[in-house]
């Protein structure tokens, strides 16, 4: 044995002291190596970047519910794939008479028929799924949404009648739908009605996250709270774009659990004995119905339920089990009479002071099964939707005239918003983490209000985009910017005409509305040319002709005498002979009474 192998610490020392040697001399051959690899760097660059495979482009194209409350639709697009998020409609405002609801334009959608994967819906409320039927009868594809908005959307088709010609999906929370080269991840969250989702849209550029109507409500009545942890964990592996419900997004702090309403509503059904207890609220709010059945088991009252809506959404509800309602406790309206008036509470829709709502015939003595006396309680539990004030106002006075005691939200806590206040929106903003940030579903100031609150929250200005409708968004990853815009509007239902009223369809009611009619009617002989009856003037909403002789005699005068200058040739033409009755008889109205009606001339042949 030599002198290294008996002694094991010469070992060691000359292993570890024959490293620098080597040490050294690669130091030295890669300093030799040095102006060989100077340009290595870039080439390296330049490789790294050939390799790097680019993201398919993704388009998101809000089609409604922007810069407007309502009419909730979004469309994404992805290579050849595009798919449809919600659905909505949104009620008619004071400039359009006669007309029913608004829905969106469906034009790129029906251009784009072939791309079409399917629609997935966030909730069952009108503004998500009012518009679907109008839009499937165009385009049909498969529908996916949790059980209850399906069922929602049953009765939808059943109406129009699609039922069993569609593809109807349900899908839970946590599960992902394929669609084309994107899939959508369905996620759980708090809202006025239950079942509602928020989705994860994972697309070749990245994920997208869109809350649907969303507040956070740690003690919901169905014990359901909104999977904060799901939108953490994609949050944390990186969200592309986060859209955000800004409906509260003026309102600080956080909104109020459901649950409060319930200890309100104790309180009031306390208040009540004695009397009948009548309360409106939204008909889609299965759990403010749920906590009215609650309080009336409580005080031994038997519950009807009054207006259409109203009853196809409890309904549905019994029939999937969103609702609990003991035997017993619900009566039909024809054996309400059957119980004294203090046992009774009735359940309604109105809470918006709608004209031909249940609670507003009731308060306008034009119901058929309800007279509002002193010995009424009402409870109105919602908040007028903007435009709505003055209807809910004129409602509230009227029952108060017949001698009924009226609460409402005002007053007492009976309503709590279903949409996120600041505080939430922040939470969202910062468990999502997203890169770039589009607030949706609200109007200019709802949206312009969030995107400061996204800016707040450390997003780059340039990275908060607030988007018009037909806006078509475009992500490759890096970068997203508005780049083009599609055909976006309202489409304007009345009866079963769809589209058929525009705007100058419009224009003529308001001028109807505002101005009343004139019709014109003359008679001329064809072969002869002439004159042979009128002319005759017809006032429809104008003025009270039997009051108003004086004024309709001398009109009457004045285009006698017009049609008497006119010339042969000129009465030949018809449309130059309305234009002169039309001119003369607008100019004389004006000047005697400051009003501009329509003026319809016709000419009939004998």
């Amino acid at each position: 044995m030599n002198e290294k192998e008996k002694n094991p610490k010469s070992r060691k020392t000359s292993t570890s002291s024959a490293a620098p040697k080597k040490y050294y001399k690669k130091k030295a051959q890669n300093n030799a190596e040095k102006p060989d690899k100077a340009a290595a760097p870039a080439k390296t660059q330049r490789s790294k970047q050939a390799k790097e495979p680019k993201r398919t482009p993704v388009k998101i194209i809000p089609l409604g519910g922007l810069n407007e409350i309502g009419k909730n639709m979004t469309v994404f697009e992805c290579s050849n794939d595009i798919f449809i998020l919600d659905c909505g409609l949104a009620f008619p405002d004071a400039d359009m008479p006669g007309v029913d609801i608004v829905i969106p334009d469906f034009t790129y959608v029906e251009r784009n028929r072939d791309k079409v994967r399917g629609i997935v819906i966030t909730h069952g409320h009108e503004d998500h799924i009012g518009g679907l039927a109008y839009l499937l009868k165009k385009v049909n594809v498969p529908v996916y949404a949790t059980r209850l908005t399906i069922g929602l959307i049953e009765g939808k088709l059943k109406e129009q009648g699609l039922y069993g010609k569609v593809s109807l999906n349900v899908v839970e929370p946590k599960k992902t739908v394929k669609m084309g080269c994107m899939a959508v991840e369905f996620i759980k969250v708090n809202h006025s009605i239950p079942d509602s989702v928020g989705m994860a849209i994972h697309t070749p550029a990245g994920v997208i996250v869109h809350t649907g109507d969303f507040k956070v409500d740690y003690s919901p009545i169905d014990d359901k709270i909104i999977d904060l942890a799901r939108f953490g964990e994609l949050g944390n592996r990186g969200v592309l774009a986060l859209m955000a419900d800004s409906t509260n997004a003026e309102r600080p702090g956080y909104t109020h659990s459901e649950k409060t309403v319930g200890a309100s509503f104790d309180n009031l059904f306390k208040k009540g004995e004695g009397k009948r207890i009548i309360i409106a609220t939204f008909s889609s709010n299965i759990h403010r119905v749920q906590q009215i059945i609650n309080c009336a088991v409580r005080y031994g009252r038997k519950v009807a339920v009054f207006g259409r809506s109203m009853i196809n959404v409890i309904n549905t509800a019994i029939d999937l089990g969103y609702l609990d309602v003991p035997d017993g406790v619900l009566i039909d309206i024809e054996m309400m009479n059957r119980y004294e008036s203090e046992r009774i509470v009735l359940i309604t829709t109105g809470s918006q002071g709608e004209p031909m709502s249940a609670l507003t015939r009731m308060a306008m003595n034009d119901h058929k099964k309800v007279n509002i006396t002193p010995l009424d309680f009402i409870i109105i539990s919602a908040t007028p939707i903007p435009g709505n004030e003055k209807f809910v106002t004129r409602v509230v006075n009227e029952l108060m005239k017949s001698g009924a005691e009226v609460v409402y939200e005002a007053m007492y806590e009976v309503h709590v918003s279903g949409h996120a206040c600041q505080e939430e929106l922040k939470l969202m903003l910062a468990l999502t983490k997203p890169k770039f940030f589009i607030p949706v579903h609200g109007e200019y100031k709802h949206l312009k209000k969030h995107a400061d609150l996204g800016k707040q929250m450390g997003l780059p200005s340039e990275n908060v985009i607030i988007a018009e409708i037909g806006n078509v968004i475009e992500t490759d990853g890096s970068k997203m910017s508005v780049v083009s815009q599609v055909p976006a509007g309202r489409i304007l239902v009345d009866g079963l005409g769809v589209g058929d009223v525009g705007s100058i369809v419009l224009r003529d009611r308001k001028h109807l509305a505002q101005d009343g009619l004139i019709i014109i009617v003359i008679g001329i002989e064809r072969a002869t040319n002439e004159i042979v009856a009128g002319p005759d003037i017809i006032s429809r909403g104008f003025v009270y002709v039997r009051e108003s002789e004086e004024l309709m005699d001398e009109a009457r005068m004045l285009l006698t005498s017009t049609l008497s200058a006119c010339s042969a040739a000129e009465l030949k033409e018809w449309n130059t002979l309305k234009g002169k009755m039309r001119d003369a008889l607008s100019d004389y109205i004006y000047q005697k009474t400051k009003r501009s009606p329509m003026i319809l001339p016709i000419i009939m042949e004998t």
